[in-house]
């Protein structure tokens, strides 16, 4: 089996293998309705050129660089290149405010920043005109005209034009150590203002190797093929879906959206995929909802499936069940797999929990789903199911390569490694208290199996406590409401209160679905106040509030206005619900549910 060098840096992974693949293709994005590469060789070409631009218009070694980009191939080659100037990338989010912006480039103090379109550049440039460290801008593409005094505008096509590639002198003065600050990503910020988590570059390699052991033992190295869908801002994608392919030699496909990912998978056929669990939510809807118009058959088909698939996961499949999964695996599952382009190795779920249920109807459908584990503070993977451990759905593997993992008193998850970040930007006060004698302090809340693989229970800080002092997990909850076809997304409440009750935004296509077979205006407003569609609601409820316990039941609850969105800062960038901000919405309806 190839084994995986022991790079000093991000940077010198990247060159070595783009002198290994050379004219191979690396990047692709759609353009003119066509699929078009950037090879490797052409990418170190235009990486070096960058790298020596930036240094040219005065950046140094440790300047910070922020980069506000949508997912395409220049996002790579300018986290990249910014790296190999001995600069630092500072990733935002595309869907940032200019208050966003604002803070992240003064808590950073990055002296450059690098924006895609004029569409991103409008919340950007007025932040970048205020703060007083930017002086440089480089546009991917034109910008509108009005330069300031304290800015310098430069052109991303001509900085590159500008500059003669000299990759082998670009790779020699990329002497950085693994213990280097490579790039500060800020936290999505579930619980407030974002903040700067320091991610040296030995912390992504760590996770590159240990990723890479994972593909390597349990499916085979070969040529693999990324497409690319989540924001390369987030630590989950910015190590899972842009340096794991790139220390595999990969190819990266970037979407074109999330509204056309279902072709692009079709039409790209990528080997792996990184995803997060709402995604897989939504599609196991969409698979049921399908298969429920092509009659009985597939219906029989689908519930066989899903039986073998669960007694499979509990521990293997029994003699009398093979007859049947030997069937399945050429009527039903090729027929599912060619949706995922028929030659998916693995679909790695991260970013948030996975309710079991959804991992097992997938892999039942003949997927590879594992569930990981992680924390941007640990850059970002520290486990990952493993089919050679046994993949079991409530677990998220056990810990990658050279990561040790301990349960603290409490039932907190600590982690010790290379992955562990350096710390938080200019906050030694909160880093004392997350990192304490090397081990990291997840705020998670665990323990790990008998084959080592870690059970997460709850984020320990949103543990809620009832009034009689009994500890219920919200997002186990919200994870089972989740799956009902009426629900869309949930909340739960209850802290220092006598039971739960929840925030419930219904799902759309039912709602549209029932309100044409009642005879009942389409009207969201006008049904939130209708008995027989709340009754509906309160069904789907009732279905859960039947596999809970006595404290998890849902007593009560109440209609959100809308849904919760990127956009109304009711979710993170990374699609986590922010508690305290649906708190400050919706906190005295949820209070009155107490008082009916």
């Amino acid at each position: 089996m190839r084994r995986f060098e022991h790079f000093p840096n991000l940077v010198a992974m990247f060159f070595a293998r783009a002198g290994e693949k050379g004219d191979a293709p690396f990047l692709w994005a759609k353009s003119g309705g066509e699929w078009r590469p950037t090879s490797w060789r052409e990418a170190a070409e235009q990486v070096a050129s960058l790298a020596a631009a930036l240094k040219r218009i005065g950046l140094r070694r440790g300047d910070m660089v922020m980069l506000v980009s949508e997912n395409r191939p220049e996002w790579c080659l300018a986290d990249l290149a910014i790296m190999a100037a001995g600069c630092v990338t500072v990733p935002t989010y595309t869907t940032n405010t200019e208050r966003d912006h604002q803070h992240i480039l003064d808590d950073s103090g990055a002296r450059a920043v690098i924006v895609s379109t004029q569409k991103l550049a409008r919340a950007l440039l007025p932040a970048a005109q205020r703060t007083s460290g930017c002086e440089h801008v480089i546009a991917m593409e034109a910008l509108p005209g009005g330069q300031t005094s304290n800015i310098q505008y430069h052109d991303w096509t001509a900085l590159i034009a500008g500059e003669t590639p000299d990759v082998a002198a670009c790779a020699a003065a990329a002497d950085f150590a693994r213990s280097d600050l490579a790039c500060l990503i800020y936290t999505s910020g579930t619980g407030g203002a974002p903040r700067g988590v320091m991610l040296h570059h030995g912390a992504i390699l760590h996770n590159v190797e240990g990723c890479l052991e994972v593909i390597a033992e349990d499916f085979g190295w070969g040529d693999e093929v990324f497409l690319s869908f989540l924001p390369a801002s987030h630590a989950y994608e910015h190590s899972g879906g842009q340096f794991f392919p790139i220390g595999l030699g990969a190819q990266i496909y970037y979407a074109e959206g999330i509204e056309k990912l279902a072709s692009n998978i079709e039409e790209t056929r990528p080997t792996i995929m990184v995803v997060v669990p709402r995604l897989f939510e939504v599609l196991r809807q969409r698979i049921l909802k399908q298969m429920e118009k092509q009659g009985r058959l597939t219906q029989y088909l689908l519930r066989r499936a899903l039986d073998i698939g669960a007694r499979e996961m509990d521990g293997g499949i029994p003699l009398w069940d093979r007859p049947m999964d030997f069937f399945l695996e050429r009527t039903l599952r090729p027929k599912v797999g060619a949706k995922f382009g028929g030659r998916i190795k693995a679909m790695v779920s991260g970013g948030a929990p996975l309710n079991p249920e959804v991992g097992v109807f997938f892999h039942a459908l003949g997927l590879t789903f594992l569930q990981g584990y992680g924390q941007t503070e640990a850059a970002p993977v520290i486990s990952c199911n493993r089919p050679k451990v046994g993949l079991k759905m409530d677990t998220v593997g056990p810990p990658l390569k050279n990561t040790e993992v301990r349960i603290a008193e409490d039932g907190e998850i600590l982690v010790r490694g290379e992955l562990v970040m350096k710390g938080y930007w200019r906050n030694p006060a909160l880093t004392e208290r997350t990192i304490v004698g090397g081990w990291l302090h997840t705020g998670d809340v665990g323990h790990v199996d008998d084959k080592g693989r870690i059970v997460i229970t709850d984020r320990k800080k949103d543990l809620i406590v009832l009034d009689k002092g009994d500890n219920v997990a919200p997002q186990r909850v919200e994870g089972m409401l989740t799956l009902q076809p009426e629900i869309a997304q949930a909340m739960v409440s209850g802290d220092r209160r006598p039971y739960l009750v929840g925030l419930i935004v219904p799902e759309a296509d039912w709602t549209a679905e029932w309100a044409k077979a009642h005879g009942k205006p389409k009207d969201p407003a006008v049904l939130r106040s209708d008995p027989d569609y709340l009754k509906a609601l309160s069904a789907a409820v009732d279905r859960v509030n039947a596999q809970l316990s006595t404290i998890e039941k849902v007593r009560r609850f109440v209609l959100a206005d809308e849904p919760f969105t990127v956009d109304n800062e009711q979710l993170t960038p990374s699609i986590k619900i922010r508690r305290h901000v649906l708190r400050q919405v919706y906190g005295e309806r949820l209070d009155a549910l107490y008082r009916k």
